[in-house]
Formats: structure tokens, sequence, C-alpha cells
């Protein structure tokens, strides 16, 4: 299992796990994927600031990467 630790930026995320910008993308942060997103926004944006600045439920970003097989640290 991995962990995904929500304390982090996502830039910092997604520099040890490509991944997570694609789900971050399916979850509706359709902009993340963008050019330069995630080196721009993401060095200061974590997913919990995201989720509300996007007014998306934190609690259902975390059950969607935990059926993704991710742990969640906070």
């Amino acid at each position: 299992m991995q962990i995904i630790d929500f304390s982090k930026t996502v830039y910092e995320l997604y520099r040890n796990n490509e991944e997570i910008a694609k789900i971050l993308e399916e979850i509706g942060f359709k902009d993340i994927t963008k050019p330069n997103m995630i080196n721009t926004a993401g060095r200061f944006m974590t997913i919990p600031k995201g989720a509300k600045a996007k007014g998306f439920n934190i609690e259902e970003i975390k059950k969607e990467f935990i059926k993704r097989g991710y742990e969640i640290k906070e």
C-alpha cells in the first residue's frame, strides 16, 4: 500500500509519484495536468487546500485515494 501525505504539496507528491496528478484530474482537479500547473500552484497547494478552494469534499477525495490503494497520512 502506498502512502499519500496530505500535508505535502501537490508538487512534492507528484515528484515522488506521477500517478497522483492523474488521480487528481479524474477526481475533478482538471487544471492540474495543464502545462506548468504542477510547477506553479502545485508548489504551494496541498490537496486539502485545493479541495477547499474548489469546493470539493475532502472526505470523498480521501475515499477515492483509499479505493485506489493509498493510505492517507495527514
